[in-house]
């Protein structure tokens, strides 16, 4: 998938970018809120996540940072099958590029992949609960806290940690709205 909004590209990872989404990712409090990745995080874990076979009915994409430069890579976004036959969508975002909105802003654009395009029924996703922010861009996106709290194995903690549970249901042909929100753009699967 290919995505372009007001500010971000979102595409598939390259080869080439295996240096820049080692040195964007490796940072203990980025991956210590995500389920598998690893710490300390090597970059031949960014290549070999890079290499992974991956179906085109459920895109990852590096989120690059538009402007007058070369574009800069600021996160990752995409959606994955779990082990229950739910679809989970999941981000992160470099430490130096926190607190702008790109999270948000490239979760819109994956979540309008997921209703228009891939005609999901509804995403789940979930933030530990140590990572509030992580909440703040669900419930941005338009994501419904479930109520319930699971443990979810975080293999940079080694340990189960309390997730919040969210829910998007797609099929209702709500769009997400907000004073932030991205000016939609043409998509590419």
């Amino acid at each position: 998938m290919f995505a372009r909004t007001e500010r971000l590209l979102l595409r598939p990872a390259w080869e080439e970018d295996a240096g820049a989404l080692f040195r964007a990712i490796g940072d203990e409090r980025i991956v210590r809120n995500l389920a598998t990745a690893p710490w300390p995080y090597l970059p031949e874990h960014a290549s070999g996540w890079i290499a992974a076979e991956r179906s085109p009915t459920r895109p990852t994409c590096l989120i690059f940072l538009l402007g007058e430069a070369a574009p800069v890579l600021v996160g990752g976004v995409g959606i994955h099958d779990t082990p229950d036959g739910e679809v989970e969508l999941g981000y992160w975002i470099a430490r130096s590029h926190w607190n702008r909105g790109y999270a948000s802003e490239a979760g819109r654009a994956m979540v309008g992949f997921a209703r228009s395009a891939l005609r999901l029924p509804r995403l789940i996703a979930g933030h530990f609960l140590d990572n509030p922010a992580s909440g703040s861009v669900l419930r941005n996106l338009g994501f419904q806290p479930t109520g319930r709290i699971a443990m979810r194995h975080s293999l940079a903690r080694g340990t189960e940690t309390p997730m919040a549970e969210f829910v998007l249901e797609l099929n209702r042909g709500e769009e997400v709205t907000n004073a932030n929100a991205a000016i939609p753009q043409p998509m590419a699967a």
